[in-house]
C-alpha cells in the first residue's frame, strides 16, 4: 500500500441521504467525470427461521479493517479508469430500510465507474473484517457470516 493517509470509512449509525447527497454534490466542480457509480447497501427485514429482522447491529476490527479497504481501493485505482472513489460503511445498530453502506466511484466514463463499485462490493463482502449480528423482532439475535449476501 502507498503512503496515502489511510481514509476513514467507518461512521457510527445509519448513512444519512444528507451524506450521500454532500457526497455527489461535491462532484459537480470536477468537469473530468463523466460517470458515476452508487452502491446503497440497505438493512433489510429478513425472515429467518420464521424470525423477522429487526436491525443489525455492525462492528469491525476498525484498524484492519480501515487498512484492508484502503487497500481495496487502491486497488481499484490501479485497475480501474477512476477518478474518485468512496467508501463509507456504519457501525452500531442499523434499523431495516436504513443504509449501512455506500460506495460511490467516479470515471470518465461508466464502465469504470460501474466495473470499479462492483469490484469494491465485492472485495469489501469477502475480505474485510466487518460483523454482522441480525437482531430479531423477539429479542433474539444471529451472527451473519462475513459475505452472507446475493451476489448475483
Amino acid at each position: 500500500m502507498s503512503d496515502k493517509k489511510i481514509k476513514k470509512v467507518f461512521i457510527q449509525g445509519a448513512i444519512s441521504p444528507q451524506k450521500i447527497a454532500d457526497s455527489i454534490s461535491k462532484h459537480q466542480s470536477k468537469t473530468k467525470i463523466g460517470a458515476h457509480s452508487i452502491f446503497l447497501g440497505q438493512v433489510r427485514a429478513d425472515i429467518v427461521d420464521g424470525k423477522t429482522v429487526k436491525a443489525i447491529d455492525y462492528s469491525a476490527y476498525e484498524e484492519m479493517a480501515e487498512k484492508e479497504m484502503n487497500k481495496i481501493r487502491e486497488l481499484a485505482f490501479s485497475n480501474f479508469e477512476l477518478t474518485c472513489a468512496h467508501i463509507y460503511h456504519s457501525l452500531g445498530i442499523i434499523n431495516t430500510g436504513h443504509v449501512c453502506l455506500f460506495i460511490f466511484t467516479s470515471s470518465p466514463h461508466r464502465k469504470g465507474a460501474i466495473d470499479a463499485n462492483k469490484y469494491l462490493l465485492d472485495a469489501i463482502k469477502t475480505k474485510v473484517p466487518i460483523f454482522g449480528k441480525e437482531l430479531f423482532e423477539d429479542e433474539s439475535y444471529q451472527w451473519k457470516k462475513n459475505g452472507d449476501y446475493e451476489g448475483n
